[in-house]
This record gives structure tokens, C-alpha cells and sequence, in this order.
């Protein structure tokens, strides 16, 4: 198996200019799980049989692993600056270590950077995945725009959040794992499971991320518990807790997201009444039915010991701590 981390590391950045290219080796280098090119690789390993029918198949997925690590980062970058985000695995955001402005033109750099490596694909396989791909970006800025309008929006279901993230986020799982699954040789059955796989985990992916902003350990996830409950995002905690609570429950909920400036009170009052609505166990019983629902997809894929570690993967996923 390529080890991704190494192959990052040898993307070169020391170009001019400085201001530029050094926000971009300063975001990629601080690691990160790598779960995007991780899944592409592994795809087109677990396709080509562990390298049996097609040795040079995982070889050939890398530009577009790459691409997609590159791609992931560039939102990230754009991300931090709308939702004013201070910290982004433990360190100071580009954002704040240099500037709004900086932030985006890197940003916008390594989206170019993306398709630069996108290009290296083989060529039979680069229409495809050229189609793919740019569905896949601009699934992610529709569910981006989505995530900001609810910011403004008094009624939201789960039906809408759950859309929204598998814009924002479960697209571009699903498609790292169809684009290196193709390159590799997959067939269409192989295809659409491959791309079903990673649009459940990453709906899973993404509530487990909404639980570890409220009862998560800062040491281990990165980032400042309770940001989400500062600024009434529109989490799959709040919408569940909004449907479930009782009246008198609800209004308090709602006195606390009118509270601008009592950010610990507010974060210990909302998870305290989350607790009270269970809304932690419906997160995890969701979570639960979509990480079900993606490990049946691998019954349908080569059943090899990279079969093995998408399974390995996946339940990981859903008990993370960062």
C-alpha cells in the first residue's frame, strides 16, 4: 500500500511567491486522517485484487488521490474563513496565522493544484473521472451555500441537514472511492457500490463530527468543543433536539441560542438539555444505520484483505475520537 503521507510530503511548495504557496505546505503538513486519498487507494486495491489482476492499478489511482487530498484541503482553507473558525487540528487556522485574504488566494491555488494533479490520470480513464469530479465540487459548494442559508433559516428538518451533508461532505467520500475503484478496472455494479460505501460513511462521518464538537475532548479533536452550540449551526443535535423537546424545553433552548455572549454558560446549558432529550443516542442510532447500510455495499466487491480494511475502516470511523 502507498503511503500517502510520504507522497503529500513530496508535493513541492517552496515556489514564489512565498505568501502564496507557504499557507498551502503550512495546511497539508499538518496531516489530518487522509481519508479521502486513503479510500481511493484503497478502492482500486481491494478492485485489482490486491495488485492480482492489475499490478500497477494503485500506481495509477495516486494523482487522483492526491487530487482529492489537495481538493478536501482547499475547501477547508475557505471553509475556516466563513465560519471564522480560529483552530483546524490543533493549530491556528490560515486564516489567523496570516490573513482572510491570504486564506482564500491559497485556497483558490490549491484547487488549480488539484486539477493539475488530476490531470496525471490515465488518459482513457480521465473524462470520466474529470465528469465525476467536478459533479462531486460542485455538489460540495451547493451544500456549502445550504449549511450558510440555514443560518438564516427558523425552520429546518432533518430531512433538509441530512441533504446538506451529503452534499458538503458524503459526495466527496463517495467519490474518491468510485474514482479510484474505476481506475482500478470496476465494473458498474462494483461502481455504485463503491460510491454507495462512501456516501453512507460519510453521512455517519459527518454526525459523528456534530457529536464530538459537543462531547468531544479538545485534546484529541482538534479544535474548540462547543463551537457549533456558540453559533446555532444547524447540527443534526440541534434539529433533533428542536423536533423532540417538549414546549417547555424547546423555549429554553431557544432563550440560550438568543445568548450571544455567555458562550461557556450557553455551551454547558444546550448540551445539558441534549442529554436530557437523549439526543446523543439518536445520533449514534443513526449513525449506526448508515455505517450498516455502506458495510453492506463491501458484500457486493472482491472479497479481499483491502476489502477487508474498507470494513476495519469504516467501524473506526464511527468511534473516533479527533
Amino acid at each position: 500500500m502507498i503511503d500517502i503521507n510520504k507522497e503529500i510530503a513530496r508535493l513541492d511548495w517552496s515556489k514564489e511567491p512565498k505568501g502564496l504557496y507557504e499557507p498551502i505546505a503550512y495546511t497539508l503538513e499538518a496531516g489530518g486522517k487522509r481519508l479521502r486519498p486513503t479510500l481511493a487507494l484503497i478502492a482500486a486495491e481491494c478492485i485489482a485484487n490486491g495488485g492480482l489482476l492489475n499490478g500497477d492499478a494503485i500506481e495509477k489511482a495516486l494523482p487522483a488521490a492526491l487530487a482529492l487530498e489537495v481538493f478536501h484541503n482547499f475547501t477547508l482553507l475557505h471553509d475556516d474563513v466563513m465560519d471564522k473558525a480560529p483552530v483546524r487540528r490543533g493549530r491556528p487556522t490560515v486564516h489567523v496565522q496570516w490573513n482572510e485574504n491570504t486564506a482564500i488566494l491559497s485556497g483558490d491555488q490549491m484547487l488549480i493544484e488539484a486539477y493539475k494533479l488530476l490531470s496525471d490520470v490515465p488518459a482513457e480513464k480521465l473524462p470520466q473521472v474529470l465528469k465525476w469530479f467536478n459533479e462531486m465540487a460542485t455538489g460540495i459548494c451547493e451544500g456549502q451555500q445550504l449549511d450558510v442559508d440555514f443560518e438564516h433559516m427558523s425552520q429546518v428538518t432533518i430531512a433538509d441537514y441530512m441533504k446538506m451533508i451529503e452534499l458538503k461532505t458524503s459526495v466527496l467520500l463517495a467519490n474518491a472511492m468510485r474514482i479510484g475503484g474505476y481506475i482500478a478496472g470496476a465494473d458498474e455494479v462494483q461502481q455504485k457500490a463503491l460510491y454507495q460505501f462512501g456516501l453512507h460513511i460519510g453521512l455517519a462521518f459527518q454526525i459523528q463530527d456534530d457529536l464530538l464538537d459537543v462531547y468531544g475532548d479538545p485534546k484529541t479533536f482538534g479544535k474548540a468543543i462547543g463551537g457549533d452550540i456558540c453559533c446555532n449551526k444547524k447540527t443534526f443535535l440541534l434539529l433533533t433536539a428542536m423536533e423532540t423537546a417538549d414546549a417547555e424545553s424547546k423555549a429554553e433552548l431557544l432563550q440560550w441560542m438568543m445568548a450571544s455572549d455567555r458562550d461557556t454558560e450557553k455551551i454547558a446549558a444546550v448540551t445539558a438539555i441534549y442529554t436530557r432529550l437523549n439526543v446523543r443516542e439518536a445520533a449514534e442510532s443513526v449513525m449506526e444505520e448508515h455505517t450498516a447500510i455502506a458495510l453492506e455495499q463491501l458484500d457486493k466487491l472482491p472479497q479481499n484483505a483491502a476489502c477487508e480494511r474498507l470494513r476495519e475502516l469504516a467501524e473506526k470511523l464511527v468511534t473516533r475520537k479527533s
